[in-house]
C-alpha cells in the first residue's frame, strides 16, 4: 500500500506525515484480499489531501482532509471537515475502513455466487 500526501495552506511536518501513515497504514489489513496472485503486491494507492481552508472563517481554523483509494473497478473517496486536523484524519480513516469492508464483502459475495451457480449446474 502506497500513501501519497499533498497539503495546501499548511506545512507537511514529519510528525504529521508519520501520523497520517500510521493511521492509514492500518487499512492494509482490509486490502489483503486485493493482492495479485502471481506477484502478491497490493493494488491500492492512497492519495491524501490535507488543507487548511482560507482564513475567512471568524472563529478558528477549519481543516479539510480528503482521501482517495483506487481499487480495481471502484474509487473510494472519504472527506472530513473539522476544526482539528487530527480529528479529520481519524474521521477519514473510519470512513475508508467502512467503505473498504463493504467493497470486500461485495467482491467475496460475487465469487460465492459464481461458485454456487457452478455447483447447481452439476
Amino acid at each position: 500500500m502506497k500513501i501519497i500526501i499533498k497539503t495546501k495552506n499548511l506545512e507537511l511536518t514529519e510528525s504529521l506525515s508519520e501520523y497520517i501513515e500510521k493511521k492509514l497504514f492500518s487499512l492494509k489489513k482490509f486490502l489483503d484480499i486485493l493482492k495479485k496472485d502471481e506477484q502478491r503486491k497490493t493494488l491500492s494507492e492512497v492519495f491524501v489531501d490535507i488543507e487548511k481552508e482560507t482564513k475567512h472563517h471568524r472563529k478558528g481554523d477549519i481543516f479539510l482532509a480528503e482521501a482517495l483509494i483506487n481499487l480495481p473497478g471502484k474509487k473510494i473517496i472519504a472527506k472530513a471537515k473539522q476544526d482539528d486536523l487530527y480529528k479529520s484524519i481519524n474521521e477519514i480513516k473510519t470512513e475508508l475502513a467502512k467503505e473498504i469492508k463493504k467493497y470486500k464483502l461485495k467482491m467475496t459475495e460475487i465469487k460465492r455466487r459464481e461458485q454456487r451457480k457452478v455447483k447447481n449446474i452439476n
